[in-house]
């Protein structure tokens, strides 16, 4: 007899994490795997967040913080909120919690429920479906081509709104195609969601600084959409602070006070540490981190040229975050190495066992034709596995 619960048997693993475990699995037997897969820059975190946990520790902070987080953290967001992105929340709208998934998953526990219908455009990050099957909603996926560069139209979004409809879930910057949506885009759909008043829309801005020759514009700022609109973002990409665990959202003070009581029984208040480093890290000036984000387009610009050359490989430009996300159908059917091609997750990990090099397959992204490439890298190793995937593939 089965002892787990139907909602644990019925959650999908993390493809992300998954094919990442297999790598370091791969690694750990001396296997020269060269890792494409995470969402985790390679940047060691800054020193002048460094020094400012240092400082903490030497400060003494160690009790329990509140559970929404210190106040100087959450009065250091509201400063970023209006700074980088001109929106005007108080400390009361700000929730700290342990990364930005956990505040997504804090929303959706506090504002869903069983029966109530959240649209997801896909492609989307990987846990936003398990996270709604957890709060008991259903997701509907809405589908875009990358002819329409990985985009929803008004139109696809106004034919799947319905009175049931209680959330929606925007990324720009996009994980994993990298698409990001322009202010016209965004107010065309904000234009429609005046007829939906009890449609809330989570805004998952994480890659909001990792952005190359367009402009970020939040959800928020729309006109009538701040009192409807979930602002998440974090630390971990921009500030390469992954392993710190701090995530927040910016949201309607019932949302955040919901946030707050669901938190307070499940993990109570992030790291004191990193929070206090975080505190360091938003008051800063952006262009702190600027060399990294340069870093990155030189990256993409490198991986795109390269993977631009492999044939059957059809791509599209990113404008944000540090991935590919390139359609590699012309391979299903196909025999490789004695092994017919079904889909993307077949492709992931042929490409694993005998190019030695780890992606995540589009299927768990909401795209059975495309494939995850990070280039969170180094230049030497992002030339190296995409030559390692080429010369597997032209000497199949």
């Amino acid at each position: 007899m089965n002892k787990l619960s139907e909602r644990i048997e019925n959650l999908p693993a993390s493809a992300t994490l998954a094919m990442a475990a297999k790598a370091r699995e791969l690694k750990s037997n001396g296997v020269d795997v060269i890792s494409l897969s995470l969402g985790e820059p390679d940047f060691n975190t800054p020193d002048f967040i460094k020094e400012a946990a240092i400082k903490a520790i030497e400060e003494n902070y160690h009790s329990y913080p509140p559970v929404d987080g210190y106040l100087e953290l959450k009065n250091a967001i509201c400063e970023k909120f209006k700074r980088d992105n001109g929106l005007n929340y108080k400390p009361s709208q700000v929730v700290v919690s342990t990364g930005a998934k956990q505040s997504i998953a804090n929303v959706c526990m506090a504002l869903l429920n069983k029966g109530d219908e959240v649209l997801i455009p896909a492609p989307y990050w990987v846990s936003y479906s398990a996270i709604v099957t957890l709060s008991e909603a259903k997701f509907k996926i809405i589908p875009t081509l990358m002819e329409n560069g990985f985009k929803i139209t008004p139109e696809q979004l106004e034919s799947e709104l319905t009175s049931r409809t209680k959330l929606i879930m925007f990324n720009s910057p996009n994980n994993p195609s990298g698409i990001v949506y322009s202010e016209k885009e965004l107010n065309e759909f904000a234009v429609i969601l005046k007829d939906y008043p009890s449609t809330y829309v989570l805004s998952d801005e994480i890659y909001e600084h990792i952005i190359y020759g367009v402009k970020h514009f939040s959800f928020a700022n729309l006109p009538n959409m701040f009192d409807r609109t979930i602002t998440v973002n974090g630390l971990a990409k921009a500030f390469s602070m992954t392993g710190w665990r701090i995530g927040y959202i910016g949201a309607p003070e019932f949302i955040a006070k919901a946030c707050n009581k669901f938190q307070g029984q499940i993990t109570s208040a992030a790291n004191c540490i990193a929070q206090r480093s975080a505190i360091t890290a938003l008051t800063a000036p952006v262009s702190k981190i600027k060399y990294m984000i340069d870093e990155f387009n030189s990256r993409r610009e490198l991986i795109f040229d390269l993977i631009s050359k492999i044939p059957g490989f059809k791509l599209l430009k990113p404008s944000g975050a540090f991935y590919l996300f390139p359609d590699i159908s012309f391979y299903f059917g196909k025999e490789i190495k004695g092994k017919i091609i079904k889909d993307s997750n077949d492709f992931a990990m042929t490409i694993l066992e005998q190019a030695k090099v780890a992606t995540v397959s589009g299927d768990s992204f909401g795209n059975k034709n495309c494939l995850r490439i990070s280039y969170a890298a180094s230049k030497d190793e992002i030339i190296e596995a995409v030559s390692r995937i080429k010369n597997f593939l032209s000497n199949n």
